[in-house]
């Protein structure tokens, strides 16, 4: 009766630890499925929107192409939001998250990154009558964020007490807000901001000051070394070739920074 007890009792461990090996391998997952789900922006232009087709595109999305490209794989591609593309990933929704991800210290301890694959400043924009230069400035005004973006964060961080901070659950969301005049100052993207003013002249938002440098990395769990490995491997092999400058060219009208396409880790 024992032996029967230890026999079972080391079998469940066995399939728990096997179970276990393959949860943390997740590049041999990768492999012997020929998917890779991987998050992306639905709202964030040029990163990541739905065309007249429905269909998405932008620079994330030809970014997430051209990993699973580099993988030998087939792609999912998962749309998200800012404020779910995290959980996403924890809860293995998706294999990896390319949605205008930038790194922070918070973020290092629950997630892995790769080398910068873009170019992300985050800045403080609005309508051209409201005066503001800095965090200073902003004493009892209004300004809307994306829920759980660097914008939030910083701004939050930064501002003074008497500042309202108005959070959308996304970026669509916080654009019509500002564009039908809900709110008349943002947190954003450089690049999605300055698409904004190109699509809607008459609403162009005026830049007011930089809230943060950024650049755009692609996160993924922790303990994924030899998917990190090969992702960055991936990154490192399209900058010297030039096909990662081609396409941050494409979408952002701007060339892959040098400090960023000499980046490999």
């Amino acid at each position: 009766m024992k032996f029967a007890k230890l026999l079972v009792l080391f079998s469940a461990i066995t399939l728990a630890l096997a179970a276990f090996g393959v949860r943390a391998d997740a590049l041999s997952d990768i492999t012997k499925s020929g998917t890779i789900r991987i998050a992306v922006p639905q709202d964030f232009q040029p990163y990541g929107s739905v065309n007249s087709d429905l269909q998405l595109q932008g620079l994330d999305i030809d970014v997430a192409r051209l990993v699973a490209k580099g993988l030998g794989v087939k792609v999912v591609l998962v749309p998200v939001a800012s404020a779910n593309r995290i959980p996403y990933l924890q809860t293995h929704k998706v294999d990896l998250v390319i949605s205008t991800l930038g790194r922070n210290a918070e973020r290092d301890k629950v997630l892995d990154f790769t080398q910068p694959y873009a170019p992300f400043n985050n800045s403080l924009f609005g309508a051209s009558e409201i005066k503001v230069s800095g965090p200073s400035d902003m004493a009892n005004q209004t300004v809307g964020v994306a829920r759980g973006t660097f914008e939030d964060i910083q701004l939050t961080k930064t501002v003074p007490a008497s500042t309202v901070i108005k959070r959308y659950e996304d970026n669509n969301t916080l654009i019509s807000a500002y564009v039908s005049g809900q709110v008349k100052l943002i947190g954003t993207g450089d690049f999605v901001a300055i698409t904004l003013g190109e699509k809607d002249p008459d609403h162009k938002p005026v830049f007011k000051y930089t809230i943060q440098e950024s650049r755009c990395v692609i996160g993924l769990n922790k303990g994924e070394a030899p998917l990190q490995a090969k992702v960055n491997e991936i990154l490192t092999k399209s900058k010297k070739s030039g096909e990662l400058n081609a396409l941050v060219k494409k979408w952002l009208n701007a060339p892959l920074p040098e400090k960023l396409a000499t980046t490999y880790e």
